[in-house]
C-alpha cells in the first residue's frame, strides 16, 4: 500500500509576496506554449516557469546550457529569498475554488510525498494508456536543479472521507497563501500537527493510487531515482529523497474532483462517410441520449447517435474486463475507429485530441474533417477500472482544473 511522507517543501517566500502568489506560479510545463511562457515573465520574472520550463517545447531534451541555466537561477532564487525551505517536514493542504458549467466547486487535496513503488507492486497504478512524453527533458531538469518542481495528481477512494475530515481544523482558518490562475484560486496551508499528518499517512496506507495526471513524470522520477543510484555507487539510504515522489493527492469521492470530456477530431472525413461505417455500431437518437455526436466541419451539422452493439466488446476483447468493455472511450476507438472505420473502410484515419468541442470542431473545418463530441467518463466508471487493474484508453479523461505549478517544490537532495 502507499507509503506517504510529510517534505520539508522549497516554496516562494510568504511574507514577501503578501501571501499571494499569483504572479509566480504556473500551469503544468506540458501546457505552456512559448506565448504562455512570455506573458507569465511578463507578470514577474520570479514565475516559476523560468526554472520549470527551460526548454520550449519539452517534447525532446533541450540543450544542456539551458538546464544550467535553469539550475542556476533556482540557486539564485534561493540565495536571494525568493525561495525558502520550510524549517520542519509538512504536509500541504491545497484547495481549488473553480466554477464550470455555471456552478461553483472546491477540490479539496493534499500535497505529500509518496515513495516510488514499479506498477507491479499495486499500490500506485496508471488509470489510462499513455503516448511517448518528454521524459529525457524533464530528467535533464530534474538532474540539473536536483528537485522535483512539478507534482502529479493522483486519485484514492476514501467514501467516508476520512482524510479530509483529518484536515478539517486546518481547512478552517485562513490560508496561509493564495494564487489566482485562470481563473481558479489556489489556496494552501502548511500543516505541521503531527497527530494529522500521521492520521492520513495511516489512512493513505489503505488505499491504492491512481495516477491522473503525471505518468510521464512518475516515470521520470523512476530513471532520476535509478540515475542517482549509480550514481552514489549502487545504493541509496531507505529514506533518500529520491525514493520518493510529490503527488497531489484528490479524493474520487470529492464532489470538486471532476472529469471532463476528451473529444476527439478526424481530419479529411465527412460526416455521412463516418455514419455509413458506424451503421451497425451506432444508431440515431436524440441529443440528450446520445453517447456521441458527429459534428460535420462542412456543413456546422451536429448528428447525434447511440451506441447500440455493446455485446461486440466481448467478442473483440475477450480477455478485458466487463468495466472496461463498457466505457465509452473503449466502444468508440475499438469498436467504431479502429473495426469499423479503419479496416472497414481501408484507411487509417487522422486522429486528433481535443479538450475543448469548440476546438474540436475547429480543427473539423480547418481540415474537412469531423469532430467527434464525447460524454466525460464519470467517476465511476474510472474507478471500476482501475480496481480491475486495466487501462482506460488514451486520453479518456480530463481532469479540471489543472495544478498550479509553484505552489511546493520537492527537493531530492
Amino acid at each position: 500500500m502507499p507509503e506517504l511522507m510529510p517534505f520539508a517543501a522549497i516554496r516562494y517566500d510568504f511574507a514577501s509576496t503578501g501571501g499571494d502568489l499569483s504572479d509566480v506560479v504556473a500551469p503544468p510545463y506540458d501546457v505552456v506554449d512559448q506565448n504562455d511562457k512570455d506573458a507569465l515573465l511578463a507578470r514577474s520574472a520570479n514565475n516559476i516557469v523560468s526554472v520549470d520550463l527551460p526548454h520550449v517545447p519539452p517534447k525532446s531534451a533541450g540543450p544542456p546550457a539551458c538546464y544550467v541555466e535553469a539550475a542556476a537561477r533556482f540557486e539564485q532564487w534561493l540565495s536571494d529569498g525568493v525561495l525558502v525551505r520550510e524549517a520542519t517536514p509538512a504536509m500541504y493542504l491545497y484547495h481549488q475554488n473553480f466554477e464550470h458549467a455555471g456552478r461553483s466547486y472546491t477540490r479539496k487535496m493534499f500535497i505529500a510525498r509518496v515513495r516510488l513503488t514499479p506498477f507491479s507492486d499495486g499500490s500506485i497504478l496508471p488509470h489510462e494508456q499513455t503516448f511517448g512524453g518528454p521524459k529525457e527533458d524533464r530528467l535533464a531538469l530534474m538532474q540539473s536543479t536536483k528537485c522535483q518542481l512539478s507534482a502529479l495528481l493522483g486519485m484514492y477512494a476514501d467514501p467516508d472521507h476520512r482524510v479530509s475530515n483529518a484536515f478539517a481544523a486546518t481547512a478552517d482558518r485562513q490560508a496561509d497563501v493564495t494564487a489566482m490562475l485562470n481563473g481558479v484560486e489556489n489556496r494552501m496551508w502548511i500543516v505541521g500537527d503531527a497527530a494529522v499528518v500521521q492520521s492520513v499517512v495511516t489512512t493513505m496506507a489503505e488505499k491504492k493510487v491512481y495516477i491522473a495526471d503525471g505518468h510521464h513524470r512518475y516515470g521520470t522520477a523512476l530513471q532520476y531515482r535509478n540515475w542517482l543510484t549509480e550514481q552514489n555507487g549502487g545504493e541509496l539510504a531507505n529514506d533518500h529523497p529520491a525514493n520518493y515522489v510529490m503527488f497531489v493527492l484528490a479524493s474520487m469521492d470529492d464532489p470538486g474532483c471532476l472529469i471532463l470530456p476528451y473529444h476527439r477530431a478526424i481530419a479529411n472525413v465527412s460526416s455521412a462517410t463516418v455514419q455509413e461505417a458506424w451503421r451497425n455500431g451506432t444508431e440515431p437518437c436524440d441529443a440528450g441520449d446520445a453517447d456521441v455526436v458527429v459534428w460535420d466541419g462542412a456543413t456546422g451539422e451536429g448528428s447525434p447517435l447511440r451506441f447500440c452493439n455493446r455485446a461486440i466488446m466481448a467478442t473483440l476483447e475477450p480477455d478485458k474486463g466487463e468495466a472496461w468493455r463498457q466505457l465509452d472511450y473503449a466502444y468508440l476507438h475499438r469498436y467504431l475507429i479502429d473495426e469499423l472505420l479503419t479496416t472497414g473502410t481501408g484507411t487509417t484515419p487522422d486522429v486528433r485530441y481535443v479538450k475543448s468541442d469548440e476546438n474540436a470542431k475547429q480543427i473539423a473545418r480547418d481540415h474537412n474533417g469531423v469532430a467527434l463530441l464525447v460524454n466525460a467518463t464519470p467517476m465511476a466508471h474510472l474507478r471500476a477500472v482501475s480496481e480491475s487493474n486495466e487501462l482506460m484508453p488514451q486520453k479518456s479523461t480530463y481532469f479540471h482544473p489543472k495544478l498550479a505549478t509553484g505552489l511546493t517544490i520537492n527537493p531530492l537532495s
